[in-house]
């Protein structure tokens, strides 16, 4: 009889996580590497990877652990970490998710998986999302135009401080901002302005603006509402003074107080600012968190980042998108005065279904019960002899206790709540969505009160000022008053999930873009309470289960990249752009280098390299692109040439823009460092080195990454993003630091890029996981996997569409360019006609047009299986042989199943008309009916709903008919 037995060692492994994470099996890989023609992933990669950049030695990671293994880990990790009530304040509070928000959003890989709704005819639930997310924050703010989300509050101050200046009657003069303004939002616009040449006044606004500082001329004014010290107070008369002096005026908000408080618009604010997270989003540690921004009329087509809007479909039937897209970083570069390119999407549509589920009924009696608990604990810090310093107030109460803030902050945090010591004398306390009796009782007797919470209730009245009373109504519209029970919200999420299409359903080849598997593993963490409930400024002894994993991750991405330090603060790829940027100018500065302000960039370069440099108080200079996609060297040189002495750092992304590894990127490294300029390696591409090369080795000072493409952090249908920044160690000084939590960077730091310490931390756990999932062997493997289904798809598709750049060998790194402006000029079949026609097959677009006009890039990712690329390249060799029946004649130019994509189950009803027949139109080759996706809507007319802006929920009869 034949042994069968196995090695008890070999069970007791388990399935290696990246066998799980990595689609193509050998047998697959070896179908691939044949037809790429070679024998290995490592014969390949050698032939692909110029050796000058390769790494000699294997990464210097701990072996790969399997998925139990790591959730045991994180888990003692998450028990290191001691959640106490959040008191604190400051923008951040205790907040109840809905599990029904929960489970169906945030934990549902239908909404974390999307890409941004580039494609909005496959987007257009999430699009529904986020019109409804920003017609939440338009209402509530009593401002007409609200965009799909910024970062966090601070950098939406940020970009209102920058927004005032350009739309602005005064050009010069100082930005004000009230001395009652949250410290990191404080913090993070000194950040910004300081680069820009913008001064920052800070003082207090509570009796106008002082005589002095008007006669200096002020562009801008920011008023926190409440104030961060929870006075509520008439901002109309500084409103008013600060518009007489041609100033544009600001007003940072908390949304759940405007509930029930007159809205910013109404007090005569041109813009407000300020976070989402109270709306069932959890704190994290401090993000992600959406930001919001809304502006008056005028100003609404200078909007920074993302805006949705409404538009008509080719039947004319109403369709969303986002607007005004030639306002991304791309089109403006180094003209655009904010490096913003995306938003915090995920984050956004949980608040807005926040809203949705209770309606502004439900909101306004979470607001007045949070409003009712700090009204009665003032009132029983008064009765035990305290002084409230502020009489009007919404949620947070500052008390004046001579000498003993910290006694009575140290007995809270005992009795397991955390306040917020202001100074020696006085005690910050916050209420919120999660405050209860007891903790009001606990609080109480902190301060040695004690108090009858009935007693008080029936004795005490609101603390809103009644001249600041809501009147104006809000969230109208009828989404806010039908989802109340859980089966309609339930459904409601069903539905607007079905109407898109993201990884869950299939492959998503977008070029730079990185859609790979977010494994399950890696998420789940995210929501334990643990990580999820932490206040970003909570005492630093309580999160050392965060700080552990922090560290950890911050020395596996440097060991990956080759750089010294790390800083996760960045909260998205742009950030950390500028963070890297900051760095360097901050660098020439203590070296005396002053007048180093040249940055250098390639024309293939994305836009927010340009907008970044800009932004960090630099001077753009671009270097041309030669013919096969790579740096034009000697144009490099000839620009070294004449800006030696000016020179402060190149930007350029490896392997470039062109999906290309170029070969003389350590040369080119070598020639900036010789002129005495750094070296700045825009990290987007990172998932074709790992493993194999280190940017920090080969050559450049510093990085930023996306976590949210190389180390598997989901796109979330365009957002979150974290964006580390990796430098080598002569810039380590110069990382982002933070003034409310030391330990977030170094003293001598340019200061804040984000409003938290860490930036995104709530979501740090995701990359962790992957890279201990993975271990270096697996990483490396990735990476190999990404380059073969790359060339794969290259090879493939060569016979029919040309691959514009190659790179040695005629290979290409981890993505590809197929050139369609031959086809497009012989037939008239563009671009958009592919892109559409591709929803049919039951796929979404790879990249249009970037970075080159007229073209696709497609990037597989290696999470994708052999199945799954054939057919898609099925799709694009039927779709070529289409493009010849037009170019053949037999279907007309202007009637073809490409001209008329993408096709509803609609549009197939009533009488057809077309040269093609209906079965080509919905279920063509390869196409199951069983398993097809129906596109919502028909193509939409951009230009339409760009001409005619509307941005907010329109109304139920806009869809009759």
């Amino acid at each position: 009889m034949t042994d069968r037995r196995i090695p008890l060692a070999e069970l007791e492994a388990g399935v290696p996580f990246a066998r799980r994470h990595i689609g193509p099996d050998a047998e697959a890989r070896a179908k691939m590497l044949a037809q790429v023609g070679y024998g290995s992933l490592d014969e390949l990669t050698d032939a692909a990877v110029p050796g000058t950049i390769r790494s000699a030695a294997a990464l210097g990671l701990p072996p790969a652990r399997t998925e139990p293994e790591v959730l045991a880990e994180l888990r003692a990790l998450a028990d290191r970490n001691k959640v106490l009530a959040p008191m604190i304040g400051l923008g951040y509070y205790g907040t109840f998710t809905p599990p029904v928000i929960l489970r169906n959003v945030m934990e549902n890989p239908a909404w974390y998986t999307a890409y941004t709704p580039y494609q909005p005819e496959i987007s257009q639930g999430r699009l529904e999302a986020l019109l409804n997310f920003q017609t939440v924050v338009a209402d509530l703010t009593g401002l007409p135009t609200a965009g799909a989300s910024l970062l966090d509050e601070g950098t939406a101050a940020a970009e209102a401080m920058a927004l005032s200046r350009r739309v602005g009657k005064v050009k010069d003069g100082v930005f004000l901002v009230d001395a009652d303004t949250f410290p990191q939002t404080t913090a993070v616009l000194r950040t910004r302005a300081e680069p820009t040449g913008v001064e920052i006044v800070v003082a207090d606004l509570s009796a106008g603006i002082p005589e002095e500082i008007a006669a200096r001329g002020v562009f801008g004014v920011l008023l926190q509402y409440p104030g961060a010290g929870g006075a509520v107070r008439d901002l109309r008369p500084v409103v008013a003074q600060a518009h007489a002096l041609g100033a544009v005026v600001t007003v940072a908000a908390d949304l759940l107080a405007l509930t029930v408080l007159t809205s910013p618009g109404a007090l005569g604010a041109d813009i407000a600012v300020g976070t989402t997270q109270r709306f069932g989003v959890p704190m994290g540690f401090g993000g992600p968190h959406a930001g919001y921004m809304s502006v008056r009329d005028s100003y609404a087509r200078n909007l920074p980042g993302r805006l949705v809007g409404v538009s008509v479909d080719a039947d004319g039937r109403p369709a969303y998108r986002l607007a005004l897209q030639t306002r991304e970083q791309h089109i403006r570069r180094e003209k655009a005065t904010s490096n913003i390119c995306t938003a915090q999407v995920l984050l956004a549509v949980m608040a807005g279904m926040y809203a949705v589920y209770h309606g502004p009924e439900g909101l306004e009696r979470i607001a007045r019960r949070t409003h009712r608990y700090a009204a009665l604990l003032a009132a029983g810090l008064r009765a035990a002899g305290a002084e409230v310093v502020h009489e009007q107030f919404f949620d947070t109460v500052t008390v004046r206790v001579p000498g003993r803030a910290a006694e009575v902050v140290a007995a809270a945090r005992a009795a397991g709540v955390n306040l917020r010591q202001t100074d020696a004398d006085q005690v910050g306390i916050a209420c919120d969505e999660t405050t209860t009796r007891d903790r009001l009782t606990a609080v109480l007797a902190a301060f040695g009160a004690q108090a009858d919470i009935d007693a008080l209730d029936a004795a005490t009245a609101d603390a809103l000022p009644a001249d600041l009373a809501r009147t104006e109504p809000y969230l109208t519209h009828p989404v806010f008053h039908s989802h109340r029970s859980e089966t309609a919200m339930l459904r409601y999420l069903r539905r607007l999930a079905d109407r898109d299409y993201a990884l869950d359903r299939g492959m998503i080849p977008l070029g730079s873009c990185t859609m790979k598997l977010n494994g399950t593993t890696e998420m789940e963490p995210v929501t334990w309470p643990e990580f999820g409930e932490l206040h970003p400024f909570a005492p630093i002894d309580q999160a050392e289960g965060y700080l552990t994993l922090i560290r950890g991750l911050e020395d596996q991405l440097a060991e990956v990249t080759g750089y010294d330090k790390v800083s996760l603060q960045p909260n998205a790829g742009s950030q950390g752009e500028l963070a890297g940027l900051l760095a360097v100018r901050a660098y020439h500065r203590a070296n005396g280098d002053t007048e180093r302000t040249v940055c250098l960039i390639p024309s293939s370069a994305h836009g927010t390299n340009a907008a970044s440099a800009v932004m960090a108080g630099m001077r753009v200079v671009v270097v041309k692109t030669g013919q096969n996609g790579d740096v034009d060297v000697e144009d490099l040189h000839a620009k070294i040439a004449e800006h030696r002495d000016r020179l402060a750092v190149l930007m350029v992304t490896y392997p470039s823009t062109h999906g290309v590894f170029e070969e003389h990127i350590t040369d080119i490294c070598a020639a900036v460092h010789e002129a005495g300029g750094q070296v700045y390696v825009d990290g987007a591409n990172l998932n074709a080195l790992v493993g194999l090369a280190r940017p920090g080795a080969f050559g450049a000072d510093v990085s930023h990454l996306n976590l949210h493409k190389t180390f598997c952090i989901p796109h979330g249908g365009g957002g979150p993003g974290v964006g580390p920044v990796a430098v080598r160690a002569h810039l380590a000084p110069y990382l982002p630091n933070h003034p409310l939590q030391a330990e977030a960077g170094p003293e001598t730091g340019v200061g804040p890029v984000s409003a938290a310490p860490w930036g995104s931390a709530g979501i740090l756990p995701i990359s962790w996981a992957y890279v201990r999932l993975m271990g270096a062997e697996g990483l490396k493997e990735a990476t190999q996997m990404a380059v073969l289904g790359a060339n794969y798809v290259a090879k493939r598709l060569e016979p029919h569409y040309p691959v514009l750049y190659t790179g040695p060998g005629g290979l290409v790194a981890h993505e590809c360019i197929v050139d369609l402006r031959p086809l497009t000029k012989e037939t008239g079949v563009s671009v958009d006609d592919i892109a559409k026609r591709l929803i049919d097959y039951g796929f979404h677009a790879p990249t249009m047009s970037f970075p080159v006009a007229g073209t696709l890039m497609i990037e597989p990712t290696e999470s994708e299986d052999l199945a799954e690329l054939d057919r898609f390249c099925e799709a694009m060799i039927a779709i070529r042989a289409e493009i010849d029946r037009v170019a053949a004649g037999e279907w007309p130019a202007g009637d073809n199943p490409l001209r008329n994509a993408p096709h509803t189950a609609q549009a197939l009803g009533g009488e057809w008309t077309h040269a093609y027949g209906r079965d080509e139109a919905v279920f063509p080759a390869g196409v199951s009916a069983a398993d097809k996706y129906w596109p919502p809507v028909r193509r939409i007319d951009g230009a339409f709903g760009d001409r005619n802006l509307v941005c907010s929920c329109p109304p139920p009869d806009a869809y009759e008919g």
